[in-house]
Formats: C-alpha cells, sequence, structure tokens
C-alpha cells in the first residue's frame, strides 16, 4: 500500500509485454537448405562477383560504375549481415517482425540492383563511343575492359534475379 492507501501495482515483466520474434525462415544452418537461403548465397556469390569485375575493370566510367559499385559492396555487405544473422540463430533473440524486415530488405536492395544493372549496361554499351585523346582518337573501351564489363553486366542481372527471386518468396512469407 502507497501512503494514499492506493494498491501498488508491480511493475510489468518485460518478457511478457513483448511478443515474440515473427519469422517463418528456420534459424541456424537449416536456412541454407530452404529457397530463400540458396537465394540469399547466390546473391553473395553472384554479388561479390560484381564487385569484382567491375573494380577489375578499372571503372573507366566513374559516374556510372561508381553506383554499380556501391550497390554491390552494400549489397554484398548487407546480405553477408542478413545471412549471419540467421545463421547464428539471434532471429529468435531479437524482437522484430523478421518476415517484414525480409520483405523490406530485398524489395530496396532489388530497386538498388536493377538500376546498377542498367547503368552497368549503359557503361558497356559505350565501348564503341570514341574519345579525343591529346595523342589519337580511341574507344572510350578497351578490349579487355568491354569484355570485364560485359561479364559484370551478366551478372548483375543475375544478382537482380536472385534478388527478384527472394523478393517474391519474402512477400509470400510476408502476406500469406
Amino acid at each position: 500500500m502507497s501512503a494514499g492507501g492506493a494498491p501498488v501495482v508491480p511493475p510489468p515483466n518485460p518478457a511478457v509485454s513483448f511478443p515474440a520474434p515473427r519469422v517463418t525462415l528456420p534459424a541456424g544452418p537449416d536456412i541454407l537448405r530452404t529457397y530463400s537461403g540458396a537465394f540469399v548465397c547466390l546473391e553473395i556469390l553472384f554479388g561479390g562477383l560484381v564487385w569484382i569485375l567491375v573494380a577489375s575493370s578499372n571503372v573507366p566510367l566513374p559516374l556510372l560504375q561508381g553506383w554499380v559499385m556501391f550497390v554491390s559492396v552494400m549489397a554484398f555487405t548487407f546480405s553477408l549481415l542478413f545471412l549471419g544473422v540467421f545463421l547464428s540463430g539471434m532471429v529468435t533473440q531479437i524482437d522484430a517482425n523478421w518476415n517484414f524486415l525480409d520483405f523490406a530488405y530485398h524489395f530496396t536492395v532489388f530497386v538498388f540492383y536493377f538500376g546498377a544493372f542498367l547503368l552497368e549496361a549503359a557503361a558497356t554499351s559505350l565501348h564503341d563511343l570514341h574519345c579525343n585523346t591529346t595523342v589519337a582518337v580511341q574507344p572510350l573501351l578497351s578490349s579487355n575492359q568491354y569484355n570485364i564489363n560485359v561479364a559484370a553486366t551478366i551478372f548483375a542481372f543475375l544478382t537482380t534475379a536472385c534478388y527478384g527471386c527472394s523478393l517474391g518468396l519474402a512477400l509470400r512469407r510476408w502476406r500469406p
């Protein structure tokens, strides 16, 4: 009883006041046995290849390919983090709607990667554009840079497709 005669209400139990995390994907190594886990692994693999290929072309068009590098590095990093959170089982410890977070993450990265794919394809298509240099007129991309950018464009498309498939699976889990 308090000084005024009213009973003292105990503070709420924090374990009771927070709902359990909402996630339908398995935690731990079992995530690798799902389609979503396989697509995240492919996103990491193909995204890493895009990053390596664009960097190895010496980024001849930094205005276009700078965005491609940014998107590929950030998506690679966040996909590794996303997979790590599921593999470590932390999804069961963190109170969040993981189905919605999965959908929001894959939607955002799909939109960014689609734009990066278009920019990489545009940069590759400019290979016949001739630039005026002090000595002679040369093509914008050398033959080697062109071949590397073609491969980067193909892998950017495959990565975008993987993020699109992950987005579709995440949408099905979020809105059954």
